[in-house]
């Protein structure tokens, strides 16, 4: 069962490269993503989105509730109501994708707990993995998955390096 962790700085194109691998392959990914919105080209938060359904939500806003992060509150529940259900749901599929295992997503226990099982169980799984987060789930990705760092000179070039290698599988 292949494993793989993307890691990097932020605005790499970590959630790229995940989106450029799934695109590639001929398989059902399910799992969660997220993405930045803007307005007026200025960063005001994540979006989530349940890879399978499409259903979206707020994974954190500079004017939602809940607990704070920098300048962003974290929606714990748009994050356990759509991303951890996404990643619970996604045990059926032939790739479970999980963007992102980072200092937001950690500040849900459900989100924890969702990622914590679906490590447990069979699934290739394809991951985002904050670079310098501490957390023991965070740790448990770095030990068991292979990670690889995404820079500027690699990042165009790593969709199809990744894809390659679960389409073997």
């Amino acid at each position: 069962m292949l494993r793989i962790a993307v890691t990097g700085k932020p605005g790499v194109g970590k959630s790229t490269v995940v989106s450029g691998v799934v695109q590639k392959l001929d398989l059902k990914a399910c799992g969660v993503r997220a993405a930045e919105i803007r307005v007026d080209g200025e960063r005001q938060g994540f979006s989530i989105e349940d890879i399978d359904t499409g259903r979206k939500g707020i994974l954190s806003h500079i004017k939602c509730t809940g607990p704070k992060l920098g300048k962003y509150h974290v929606n714990i529940g748009d994050l356990d109501g759509i991303g951890a259900e996404a990643i619970r749901a996604a045990s059926g599929c032939d790739l479970v994708v999980i963007d992102e295992v980072g200092p937001m997503e950690l500040r849900s226990e459900n989100f924890i707990r969702a990622v914590e099982e679906i490590l447990d169980s069979d699934r290739p799984i394809l991951a985002v993995l904050h670079r310098s987060s501490k957390h023991p789930l965070a740790q448990r990705i770095r030990d068991e998955f292979e990670v690889l760092t995404v820079d500027e000179n690699n990042r165009d070039c790593l969709p199809d390096r990744i894809a390659a290698r679960f389409q073997q599988c």
